[in-house]
């Protein structure tokens, strides 16, 4: 199947999915998007079991393998990282800058070896032929909270700033962390640990953030000598590429260095403003990014939603739902929880450790780059057990998008309730 006429088929299926919810059904854009894709691929799964073999078949099968991980891994990344960072709110992020690093850091890892340890004795239990290594690396795989879903999904549904900036700032940073514990518990998988995990992060993480500041501080100069808007979109375009490509080339993250330049750029052009309101007074630098990130997004999920075409269903799938969504949620609680009483009395929001717990875990959505991890070990799982994870990162992103993400705004104004509750009990 050619690019091109893959292309037509997303956007015909983004733009038919997007009237029929705008008309009827009237969910957030992007969880509409997941929930009628995967609708459209099953009904595409059920055509392909009852037709015979021939062309209808082979372009089923076509949609379902266009290379989801290069466009994701490959290409879409750094962009979709660059557009959520350029708005991050600077001052907020200093504000909650303790519990952000908190979550990003620590949660994250605790959350992946809680959710292996859990995940071991479900394996033990069920006959599931994986060691606690294997575990661990699939609790690597799903605990990372997604940018792209978060920064996509919650900016819609009404949180507080402060709140939401404490979600999409460790959205953006534990992907970082995830990865580079996936990366080091893959090395023991593949019996190749000889690295230690604190250099590696230490190596990936400052390795990013200076590849990222030195990069965009020397390519923001060429905006200081052009007033050409277009040429400001393009030099930032080939700032976030540049930086990915050198850390993906060097071994460290191009996911924080995308980060650490979309911040770099939101904070440089705030800082000329003036300019910018003379040179750009159509905001077509802004309004770009806010575009492209839309799209790029919506693609996203289609593609997601579309990959099902393609998912072998295991044998142990009937243990694997109901199982991978509690020890998911048992896990992220269990990971927010311990790095939340390090945060003392600078929980965000003003709320009480139990409320802002659930709150995080509960606002924790999986999306495409643990499904890009998770069709990563590919190469180096058997089958059976690499069905085991994309079965389980697919259970994992469709609950978090469809159930959580649905659901998340009402969990956020019951908390505030409870909150406005508690605090006027303690002040009586």
């Amino acid at each position: 199947m050619s690019i091109l006429l893959f292309l037509i088929i997303i956007m015909a299926v983004i733009v038919f999915i997007g009237i029929l919810n705008e008309q009827i059904f009237k969910l957030q854009g992007d969880i509409a998007l997941l929930l009628f894709t995967v609708v459209i691929a099953l009904v595409l799964v059920v055509l392909k079991a009852v037709i015979p073999e021939g062309s209808i078949t082979g372009f089923i099968e076509g949609l379902g393998e266009f290379g989801f991980e290069e466009y994701l891994m490959d290409g879409a990344l750094c962009f979709m990282l660059f557009a959520g960072a350029g708005k991050v709110n600077m001052g907020k992020f200093r504000q909650n800058l303790r519990p952000i690093c908190l979550l990003a850091l620590l949660s994250t890892m605790l959350s992946s070896f809680i959710y292996g340890g859990l995940f071991y004795l479900i394996a033990l239990l069920f006959g599931i032929p994986m060691d606690i290594w294997m575990c661990i690396l699939l609790g690597c795989v799903v605990s990372p909270t997604d940018p792209i879903a978060a920064t996509g999904i919650l900016n819609k549904i009404g949180l507080s700033k402060s709140v939401c900036s404490v979600i999409e700032n460790e959205s953006l940073f534990n992907d970082g962390t995830g990865v580079t514990l996936f990366i080091f518990i893959r090395s023991i998988v593949m019996n190749s640990g000889k690295s230690n995990f604190f250099v590696l992060m230490g190596r990936e993480v400052l390795g990013a953030v200076a590849v990222a500041l030195v990069v965009s501080f020397l390519m923001f100069r060429l905006m200081k000598l052009t007033k050409d808007p277009v040429r400001y979109i393009l030099i930032s375009l080939l700032t976030v590429a540049l930086v990915y490509v050198i850390c993906e080339h060097l071994g460290f993250s191009g996911v924080i260095a995308s980060v650490v330049c979309g911040m770099y750029y939101s904070y440089a052009m705030d800082k000329m403003e003036r300019r910018v309101v003379v040179v750009d007074p159509h905001d077509f630098y802004k309004d770009f990014w806010e575009i492209l990130e839309s799209i790029l997004n919506a693609v996203l999920f289609v593609m997601i939603g579309l990959l099902v075409l393609n998912v072998s269903v295991s044998r142990f799938a009937a243990v694997l739902i109901p199982a991978s969504i509690v020890i998911l949620i048992a896990s992220r609680a269990a990971g927010v929880f311990m790095s939340s009483v390090l945060t003392g009395r600078h929980i965000p929001g003003n709320y009480s450790l139990t409320e802002f717990v659930t709150l995080m875990t509960w606002a924790a959505l999986k999306g495409g780059l643990s499904l890009a991890l998770a069709m990563g070990t590919k190469e180096y799982l058997s089958a059976e057990v690499y069905d085991v994870f994309i079965n389980v990162t697919y259970i994992s992103i469709f609950f978090t998008v469809l159930v959580q993400g649905l659901t998340v705004g009402k969990v956020y104004k019951e908390l505030e309730k409870h909150k406005l509750e508690r605090q006027k009990g303690a002040r009586a």
